[in-house]
C-alpha cells in the first residue's frame, strides 16, 4: 500500500492498493457512511427512438459512494464496497458496488478517523514490500504448503504420493520424486527472494533441505527448518506460537493478533488484571482500566464495539483489531469477542 494524499481537514487520504494484504486492511478501516471515491464502470442507459429503456456499453467514471457494506473476497483477490452513489456523472441515489483489487488507487473520506484506523493504514504501508513466508510441513509421505499473509495463512497444497507404490524403483527414488514435486509446487508458489520456513517431526524435513539445497539452492536461500510434532496444518499452528520467540515472525499481522491474544489467556490464567466478554470490558473501559482493548473485527462495526473502542482511545489505551480469519481470532471469539488488559485488577 502507498498513500498518495492525505488531507486531515477534509478527512481524505488518497492509497494504491499493491496486494491482496491491502484489500484486507481496508476492509477493517472502512466503516458505514464513510465516502469511497474511486474510477468504475457503469453502464450508461440509453432512450431508445420507443421511449424504453436500453442497457448501454458499460462506460469507465469515477464515482463517490456511501459506504453500506464491505466483503473481502481472499479467493478472487478482491474487495467489493456495495453503497448509494452521492456524486458522478450519472444515477445519484442508485447503488453500486466498487470491485477493488491490485493496483486500484481510491479515495476514503471520514468525518473523523479513529487513532486505531491510521496506525493500521500506516502499519499496511510498512508492511507493503515485506515478502510473504511459505511454510513446508512435512512428515514421511505427506507435505503441506502454505502461505502466511497478514490476515492470516492459507493452505495452497497437500502432497502425498505412495512413497512405497510400483511408480517407484526403491525407497530413495520415491523421496527423490517426492521431493521433486515439492520443488515443481514451490516453484509457482513462492515469490522471489521470499522466506521459506520447513518444519515437522523427525529427520525427514532435513532430509529435504539438505536434498533442496544442492538441487535448488536459490529456493533454499532464506530457509530455516524448525522441529514440529506434526506436519500439516495443526503443526503449522504450533510453528507460529514459537515463532515470536525466535523472531522470524516479527512484523507479521497475525503473529503479532496471536500473541497479543495469547497474553490474555496467560492473564486470564494467572487471575491477573483483565477483562473479557461485553459487558466486563465495558466495565472497565468505563471505570479508565483498560490498557490494551482487543476487539474481533466481526464486531468492529457493531455500536457496543464501536463505542468501546472510541471511549478507550479517549482515555489513552490502545485499540487492537483482532481478525476471525486465524486460530487467535477464534479463541478471541470463544470469550466473547472482546478482551481487554488492564492497568490495574478490578473485581
Amino acid at each position: 500500500m502507498k498513500i498518495l494524499h492525505q488531507d486531515p481537514r477534509t478527512g481524505k487520504i488518497k492509497l494504491r492498493v499493491d496486494n491482496l494484504d491491502d484489500l484486507w486492511h481496508i476492509k477493517n478501516i472502512l466503516n458505514p457512511k464513510d465516502i469511497v471515491s474511486a474510477v468504475t464502470f457503469r453502464r450508461e442507459e440509453t432512450q431508445s427512438d420507443k421511449l424504453r429503456s436500453d442497457r448501454g456499453e458499460k462506460k469507465r467514471m469515477r464515482l463517490d459512494i456511501e459506504v453500506e457494506k464491505v466483503e473481502f473476497h481472499e479467493f478472487t483477490d478482491r474487495l467489493r464496497i456495495l453503497g448509494v452513489i452521492v456524486e458522478g456523472p450519472q444515477d445519484l441515489g442508485s447503488y453500486h458496488t466498487l470491485n477493488i483489487t491490485d493496483g486500484h488507487q481510491l479515495t476514503m473520506i471520514k468525518e473523523e478517523w479513529k487513532d486505531h484506523e491510521l496506525n493500521r493504514l500506516k502499519e499496511a504501508v510498512e508492511h507493503s514490500q515485506k515478502p510473504v513466508i511459505t511454510f513446508v510441513g512435512l512428515e514421511q509421505g505427506e507435505a503441506t504448503i502454505a502461505i502466511m499473509r497478514q490476515y492470516g495463512v492459507k493452505e495452497m497444497a497437500h502432497i502425498s504420493p505412495n512413497l512405497g507404490g510400483k511408480m517407484y524403483d526403491s525407497e530413495k527414488l520415491g523421496k527423490n520424486e517426492f521431493f521433486k514435486m515439492i520443488i515443481k509446487k514451490l516453484e509457482h508458489i513462492m515469490e522471489p527472494e521470499s522466506p521459506l520456513v520447513i518444519f515437522g517431526p523427525g529427520f525427514f524435513k532435513e532430509d529435504f533441505y539438505e536434498w533442496a539445497k544442492d538441487k535448488h539452492p536459490e529456493l533454499m536461500k532464506y530457509a530455516e527448518v524448525i522441529p514440529a510434532g506434526e506436519g500439516g496444518m495443526t503443526g503449522l499452528h504450533e510453528v507460529l506460537k514459537k515463532g515470536k520467540e525466535r523472531g522470524s515472525l516479527d512484523g507479521q499481522r497475525m503473529s503479532y493478533e496471536s500473541e497479543k491474544v495469547e497474553g490474555l489467556l496467560k492473564e486470564i490464567k494467572k487471575d491477573g488484571a483483565y477483562a473479557y466478554g461485553n459487558e466486563s470490558v465495558e466495565r472497565a473501559v468505563e471505570l479508565g482500566a483498560v490498557d490494551e482493548l482487543m476487539i474481533l473485527d466481526t464486531k468492529v462495526r457493531d455500536k457496543d464495539g464501536e463505542k468501546l473502542m472510541k471511549k478507550t482511545e479517549q482515555l489513552g489505551g490502545d485499540v487492537v483489531v483482532i481478525s476471525s480469519t486465524h486460530e487467535g481470532g477464534e479463541k478471541l471469539e470463544a470469550l466473547g469477542g472482546y478482551g481487554a488488559l488492564l492497568r490495574y485488577k478490578i473485581e
